[in-house]
């Protein structure tokens, strides 16, 4: 929980919060620490604020690629805010100590990175938010181990995600990209418009993204949005490489979460439909995501017992392993069970 410089904090009671009293840590002559919890009245109004768009000033437009148009450098850019737009938001809506978050970090075994086909080992970091008096959700960041930024990076990505398991920052995942004139330092030379519905203007006056026109991306291809991938010539050949590494983690993954991922991710029933050289390199980035998920949960089972899944399983109001067919489902499970394996 996020307090002041170790002092202890005193909430009065307001609107739409309840106090929780829990027994401080400092002298007895100080008074209880107590958290601004929201009350049941409240959740439907704190949800429609979380949901709200960041101001357009605080988006950000990163490069997903590149290429040359007759001479001119041209980029497909999507949105991003930074997690301090994130935190803002939660502290105003909640107070410092209405949330909390908590990380744990893993590593996994080494991968094909697609761009230079270097053999790299991955970092992974869960991040379990926490609202109090509205729940938790747990989300995983990753990123490259030989990345510089990596901890940093993949923290950020497995914070917004669990955010975003709220309402916080999803509507960013509506965004399919646009392609823009680039300078030689590939940023837009003009910011590009938001549309009303992603203001928070036109979001109160009702405006909504229109599903069929801008299907909602997976998670790991909107956290793509905050590098740098630069391919400056796309061709057909790129494209048999990704097909062939992305059809051979059908067996691993299994039916559901290989369908589920090329579905959420592509609208697509099998990799060669898929024209987008960034899309490919998407799903084979979630599929990857998707088996070193998979051994976590193996893990897990190990120390926890074969029975504990199925009691996660109902926690998450799942029925079986079949209806665990998308990255964020699977990211919940491996965060219950773990928890189970902590406890």
């Amino acid at each position: 929980m996020n307090q002041a410089n170790g002092h202890e904090q005193s909430v009065a009671k307001s609107d739409g919060f309840i106090s929780d009293g829990v027994p401080a840590a400092a002298s007895a002559k100080t008074k209880r620490i107590r958290r601004p919890r929201v009350t049941a009245a409240r959740i439907p109004h704190v949800v429609a604020e979380l949901e709200i768009p960041f101001e357009p000033s605080l988006i950000e437009w990163r490069s997903m690629k590149t290429c040359r148009d007759r001479g001119t450098l041209r980029g497909l850019f999507l949105p991003y805010a930074d997690q301090r737009a994130y935190t803002d938001r939660l502290n105003g809506l909640f107070t410092p100590a209405g949330w909390t978050r908590n990380y744990s970090v893993h590593s996994s075994g080494n991968f094909e990175r697609s761009r230079d086909r270097k053999v790299v080992a991955k970092v992974f970091v869960t991040c379990q938010l926490t609202i109090f008096g509205l729940g938790s959700h747990a989300a995983t960041g990753e990123e490259w181990i030989d990345d510089e930024n990596a901890g940093t990076s993949a923290e950020a990505q497995a914070f917004k995600r669990a955010c975003s398991c709220f309402g916080l920052g999803r509507y960013l995942y509506y965004f399919s990209g646009i392609w823009l004139d680039a300078d030689e330092h590939r940023r837009p030379k003009t910011k590009p418009e938001l549309a009303g519905w992603a203001t928070p203007e036109g979001w109160r006056q009702g405006l909504r993204p229109v599903p069929d026109a801008e299907p909602p991306l997976q998670m790991h291809v909107v956290a793509e949005a905050e590098k740098q991938t630069v391919s400056d010539e796309i061709t057909a050949g790129e494209r048999g490489p990704l097909i062939r590494q992305i059809e051979a983690m059908a067996e691993p993954l299994g039916r559901s979460l290989y369908r589920g991922i090329l579905k959420t991710a592509a609208r697509a029933w099998q990799p060669a439909q898929i024209q987008d050289l960034l899309v490919l390199e998407a799903v084979l980035a979630g599929m990857k995501t998707a088996e070193s998920g998979l051994r976590r949960l193996q893990a897990a089972l190990e120390q926890t017992g074969s029975d504990s899944l199925a009691g996660a399983l109902h926690d998450l109001n799942l029925r079986s392993m079949h209806e665990v067919n998308d990255l964020e489902r699977l990211d919940s499970l491996i965060a219950a069970l773990e928890a189970r394996a902590q406890s």
